[in-house]
């Protein structure tokens, strides 16, 4: 099976977001728009990538899936010597249909590479061009035809008066032969308004060769967009945010007003979910059936089980069970597990721990490093004590423990099963099961002792005032 490569042109800095970062790193709803491009390539099965970087390449590079390799553009001059740059990436893969990409057109989705590559094979094109028809192509490159046969792609500052009047634009996104390829970027120069190596030259030098032309014309005019700026990176996350709640809407998720609501492109949410206003989903959220979630809630790379409600509280990279119940003003750091029926009340920290079934941890705690059994309560004020300035410590409490209220867990330290620790106790020694632990000084009372201070006081007030 003949296989397919895609280069992608991401050296573009942007100067107009403002951005110290390239323009390929900004976010499009949480996602950089270089992660979007990557994602469509490996979901239509494109088996490798090349990406274009120029300055402040790391940062692209951090983020890119494993495998892809990258390229350096040093001198900006246009799209076709950015694909210039990935010769060695075209030689090396000669045999193959090359698909050259925008890192920041985030919308040109699998299904799309994979409709153009099958007309592109089917065709036995040198080169195909992925296509849509806008009702405002200001802009865009044209796609210029004659007898219906595509022969050549006209920037908007090149074209006359007639070919601004074309609705066919250039989305930006291509099929090659890699060996026409190859061989076009030879041919290509600079002789243009802007003094640049245009890879759209490649479709006339085609044309000219007598070799075949597509152009794959696609109803979704999304396809094209891109974001010079802050305000069309605005358009583009509320355009990409829309297209994700259309879809979770027609999965029977229920949303009663949109105010706030930022959903992650990765989200999966289940049938009879309430997103409420505030919510932003982050990354790969997977929600189950029957949940309220928010207002006012975060969540971030996390799984969240089937009726659970959490409000106004902040989730990290956890797992939560079903029936659970947090917030308000909850935070789950990373690495932390709920178990079914847990419930995390006001104000309450979880970090890089385990919560059985059912414990409950109502108001005002810190749990870290540690693994809590099922049923446990966990009174209001109660705080692992886990790290000593150079190392952090991990505590266990086994099943149906009582944790009474402002009681210092000093880890590392075993609380055995059916436990009882009183209120107000500093733990440093392991609880045995069944056992009662008091660790607090004795309460002694001292009879007329206040009234006594109190009239001494009054008496040294009245003194100094002479």
């Amino acid at each position: 099976m003949q296989k397919s490569c895609a280069i992608i042109l991401a050296a573009g800095q942007g100067a107009r977001m403002k951005s110290k970062y390239p323009k390929a790193m900004c976010e499009v709803l949480f996602k950089p728009m270089i992660c979007w491009v990557t994602d469509w390539c490996k979901k239509a099965g494109i088996e490798k990538i090349c990406v274009v970087i120029g300055e402040g390449g790391e940062h692209i590079q951090k983020v890119l899936p494993e495998g892809c390799i990258t390229v350096e553009q040093a001198q900006r001059k246009g799209t076709g010597h950015a694909v210039m740059m990935a010769s060695d990436f075209i030689a090396e893969n000669i045999d193959c249909d090359i698909a050259v990409l925008n890192a920041d057109a985030p919308f040109v989705s699998d299904a799309v590479l994979t409709q153009s590559l099958e007309q592109h094979r089917r065709q036995q094109a040198a080169v195909t061009v992925v296509t849509a028809n806008l009702d405002k192509p200001d802009g865009y490159g044209r796609i210029v035809r004659e007898d219906g046969q595509v022969v050549g792609i006209v920037e908007d500052r090149d074209a006359d008066c007639q070919q601004k009047k074309i609705s066919e634009v250039n989305s930006g996104a291509y099929w090659f032969s890699a060996a026409f390829l190859q061989d076009a970027l030879t041919k290509i120069d600079c002789n243009n308004s802007q003094h640049e190596y245009y890879l759209t030259d490649t479709v006339k030098i085609a044309f000219e060769q007598g070799k075949k032309v597509e152009a794959c014309c696609c109803e979704d005019q999304n396809l094209v967009l891109g974001a010079n700026d802050r305000a069309g990176l605005l358009r583009l996350n509320e355009i990409a945010n829309k297209i994700v709640v259309d879809r979770l809407l027609e999965d029977g998720v229920n949303f009663y007003c949109m105010d706030g609501i930022v959903i992650s492109p990765d989200a999966v949410v289940g049938r009879d979910t309430t997103i409420a206003p505030g919510t932003q989903l982050k990354g790969a959220v997977v929600i189950g059936e029957d949940c309220v979630i928010g207002p006012n809630t975060i969540i971030e790379n996390s799984q969240i089980g089937d009726g659970c409600q959490i409000h106004s509280s902040l989730i990290e990279q956890s797992k939560v069970g079903n029936g659970v119940r947090i917030g308000p003003n909850s935070h789950l750091r990373p690495n932390s597990v709920l178990a079914d029926g847990v419930k995390i009340g006001n104000f309450v920290e979880i970090k890089n721990s385990t919560l059985g079934e059912k414990t409950s941890v109502a108001h005002l705690t810190y749990i870290g490093d540690s693994d809590f059994g099922s049923h446990i309560n966990v009174g209001c004020g109660v705080v692992t004590v886990n790290y000593n300035g150079y190392r952090k410590f991990r505590s266990t409490v086994d099943d149906h423990a009582f944790i009474g209220c402002n009681t210092n867990l000093v880890s590392p330290v075993h609380v055995g099963e059916n436990a009882y620790i009183a209120a107000g106790s500093t733990i440093t020694g392991d609880v045995g099961a069944q056992d009662l632990a008091i660790a607090r000084a004795r309460q002694v009372n001292k009879p007329g002792w206040a009234a006594q201070y109190r009239e001494k006081q009054l008496e040294e007030k009245a003194g100094e005032k002479k």
